[in-house]
């Protein structure tokens, strides 16, 4: 994630991350302000979101996230996205196959830490997946 991405590169670049078991982590903000809510979990906060994040990438396996609709707004400081996402992965512990069409939206925000290698680069604080069912 070079520190020029736009908020919308840095969006696709997290989709591929996930596709490729990259770590999850450093695509959120580590504040205790940062939310995720995903399809039947509510995480708040930047060190419970990262530890659900690692988890996740240590029991699942096979993602499959395709965009429907990126729609990415940048704001000056913050942007918002939104996208329709079919998702699927495998538990590795069990096989099973799960899939959704599912809903995302989130904000993000531009880093401009002097000290941060990370520097200028875009997180989430805020993402929501949604899907008509319960996991």
């Amino acid at each position: 994630m070079p520190p020029s991405a736009s908020a919308e590169a840095v969006v696709r670049d997290y989709y591929d991350a996930l596709r490729d078991g990259d770590p999850l982590p450093p695509y959120f903000s580590d504040a205790d302000s940062t939310v995720k809510f995903g399809i039947s979990e509510s995480l708040f906060g930047g060190d419970d979101v990262a530890a659900a994040l690692e988890a996740q990438t240590e029991t699942t396996e096979k993602w499959v996230v395709e965009s429907q609709g990126l729609a990415v707004t940048d704001r000056g400081g913050f942007a918002t996205f939104a996208d329709e996402v079919t998702m699927a992965w495998t538990e590795t512990a069990t096989g099973d196959r799960h899939r959704f069409d599912s809903r995302w939206s989130g904000t993000l925000v531009e880093r401009d830490g002097a000290d941060d290698p990370r520097a200028n680069a875009w997180q989430f604080v805020a993402m929501h997946v949604s899907a008509p069912r319960e996991l």
